[in-house]
């Protein structure tokens, strides 16, 4: 299902996502060896339209003399490519496959030859031991840079801290790669900006350099003033056989156009969001992380509009229909404090 090396294959640092498929043939694991131990894991092309993983990759690696640099790599690297097959058609996933991450130990989905990867990919890890663990990723609307932890331990607020300040708790969707590789070490999601941005390349770029150059964690939590924690409290998905589109359209649930704009804002209560056309029965699914429905904590259905019930600050807002159906409408968040 995936091949493993341990060299830079010739062509990867300067080959373009759509490339990954004809240069690589499948998912590619690459332990490359550093001066010191354990490993660093980095994930890339999860998603096959998420490229500034990928690309912040060949940026660092071509520092060092695994990419032709000069320099010793300053820690061994395990580096997981992952959909190369979804990245040659620029797509997060083709029809017929899972999400690469929602099959990692933990999930709930069925059995695949993608979730026997990746539990044989989180095993090899285990045995090698793992330092940290880095998932990049690029977000399907307009949102800032931001880094998502599963964990609040000081560890895992260290690590996004040295991303951002923006950190985000969360505890769903299962089956993503951060939650699984938290029972190993301290693990992170990077969020790096729409693809093609490239602020996001750059700064994941530092960010992998910094985290290889990283001999230790530090002993002491960081300060709550250098950082602001957001916990992911609700998922909001359309289900299916209810049509959507933006202002104008002839559909069932018309979003307002500027509805992406809300991410990471923190929203009024009454806020419109979207107007119900036909019999007015249409209504946007939610759950909390327990799986639970909970639409009615968060929205209110009047005069044929939704309309958020209480403040709320969503993200991954989009306008991106086949995003919005394989994954969701978006995140809803609220600000939280850990305890101490």
């Amino acid at each position: 299902m995936y091949q493993i090396l341990s060299a830079i294959p010739d062509g990867l640092l300067d080959a373009e996502p759509a490339e990954l498929k004809e240069l690589l043939g499948g998912p590619t694991l690459i332990h490359l060896e550093g001066r010191r131990e354990p490993p660093l894991f980095l994930s890339v092309i999860q998603h096959g339209n998420e490229p500034s993983g990928f690309l912040a990759l060949c940026r660092v690696l071509r520092r060092y003399k695994v990419g032709g640099g000069k320099e010793d790599l300053p820690r061994s690297l395990s580096i997981f490519i992952g959909n190369v097959r979804a990245a040659e058609k620029n797509v997060r996933r083709l029809e017929n496959q899972p999400d690469y991450n929602r099959v990692w130990p933990g999930s709930p989905a069925e059995a695949s030859p993608e979730k026997a990867m990746m539990a044989n990919i989180m095993e090899s890890m285990r045995t090698r031991g793992v330092f940290a663990s880095i998932d990049t990723h690029n977000t399907t609307g307009p949102n800032p840079h931001y880094a998502c932890i599963n964990r609040t331990e000081p560890k895992f607020i260290y690590l996004a801290s040295f991303f951002s300040r923006t950190i985000v708790y969360f505890g769903m969707p299962p089956g993503v790669q951060t939650m699984a590789f938290a029972a190993l070490c301290p693990s992170v999601t990077l969020e790096c900006g729409q693809a093609g941005d490239e602020s996001g390349v750059a700064h994941a770029a530092e960010y992998i350099d910094a985290c290889l150059h990283l001999s230790r964690f530090p002993d002491n939590p960081v300060s709550p003033h250098d950082y602001e924690l957001f916990h992911t409290v609700a998922r909001v998905t359309i289900p299916e056989g209810v049509s959507f589109g933006f202002n104008g359209e002839d559909v069932d649930i018309r979003f307002r156009e500027d509805l992406d704009h809300m991410n990471f804002t923190e929203v009024p209560a009454g806020t419109e969001i979207a107007q119900i056309s036909g019999d007015g029965m249409s209504r946007l699914k939610i759950e909390n992380e327990q799986g639970e429905i909970i639409g009615d904590r968060y929205l209110k259905y009047e005069e044929g509009k939704i309309l958020f019930r209480t403040p709320v600050m969503p993200s991954m807002l989009t306008h991106d229909r086949a995003i919005v159906r394989q994954d969701c409408l978006c995140y809803l968040m609220e600000r939280y404090w850990p305890e101490t």
